[in-house]
């Protein structure tokens, strides 16, 4: 990679959350589905905002068994960032807005200021989820719409089963880290080159339809033998795939995430440069 092409962008980081305190000032449009962001992530949330504000999904939200709580008023200061890990504000008042952002970063709380990209710590992209499968599209706040348009083009060519397939490959690692533990050294080094040869050479339709009794057989006739068993051998099905032809299977993961990966990388490139243009006229 060359020098110039560094610069300009975003740390794209998978943010755990998990069990942390995050504050939305505001309950409308856009709250609600930083909502449902924050809740995929399993956070703690408090809201903010008179009930005549709230969006109907963001009471729903409210009303859910979820883990938030809603205070029927406007912001009041400092006092509502106590124990707080994280804010995010969606409301109208641009002014309060940034008072908000000036006492988060007085506090070192990272915060996201809707429509206000100088007074965000960080940025929401266009995300597809299919269960454990999150992929993110980001323009660093620059053409939100645009992101939109190429996460639909992405997620169209996504293969089916992918959210099942990395369900199940997350449990047949977890079993093969029971069986051979360890960090880093040859074992671990072995681990990943086998986990990687499953991958490859069972299709994704097939990865998605591993229960305990073939992920048995998967780790005692494959791994302990440094092999690969075909679907078949572990008691599963080979699942055919035929290019140009409508079928419910679906190819491997690398057969199909590297030309998505590529189309991404073209798409992200072509933003840029519509948004160089656009900048220029």
């Amino acid at each position: 990679m060359q020098s110039h092409s560094l610069g300009g962008g975003s740390l794209l980081l998978a943010w755990q959350l998990k069990n942390k305190h995050v504050l939305i000032v505001g309950g409308g449009d856009v709250a609600s589905s930083r909502i449902e962001s924050v809740l995929v992530a399993d956070a703690r949330i408090t809201i903010i905002c008179p009930n005549t504000g709230l969006h109907p999904l963001t009471k729903r939200f409210i009303n859910s068994p979820y883990l938030i709580t809603h205070h029927d008023r406007l912001f009041g200061g400092a006092d509502d960032l106590h124990g707080v890990d994280m804010v995010l504000t969606a409301i109208d008042d641009v002014e309060q807005s940034r008072i908000i952002c000036s006492l988060c970063r007085e506090r070192k709380i990272p915060v996201n200021v809707a429509d206000i990209p100088e007074s965000c710590d960080f940025y929401f992209g266009s995300q597809i989820r299919d269960g454990p499968l999150q992929i993110m599209i980001s323009t660093n706040g620059q053409s939100p719409k645009l992101a939109n348009i190429i996460r639909k083009k992405i997620e169209n060519n996504l293969p089916k089963h992918a959210g099942e397939a990395i369900e199940k490959v997350g449990q047949l690692r977890s079993q093969l880290k029971d069986r051979a533990p360890g960090v880093g050294g040859e074992v671990g080094k072995r681990r990943m080159r086998w986990m990687i040869d499953v991958c490859t050479s069972w299709e994704m339709a097939e990865l998605a339809k591993l229960d305990n009794a073939m992920m048995k057989r998967l780790l005692d006739d494959g791994w302990e033998k440094n092999t690969v068993p075909s679907p078949e051998e572990v008691g599963g099905r080979r699942e055919r795939y035929v290019l140009g032809t409508r079928s419910s299977t679906t190819p491997s993961l690398a057969t199909i995430i590297l030309p998505v990966l590529a189309f991404a990388a073209g798409a992200a490139s072509a933003t840029a440069v519509f948004i160089s243009r656009h900048h220029n006229h």
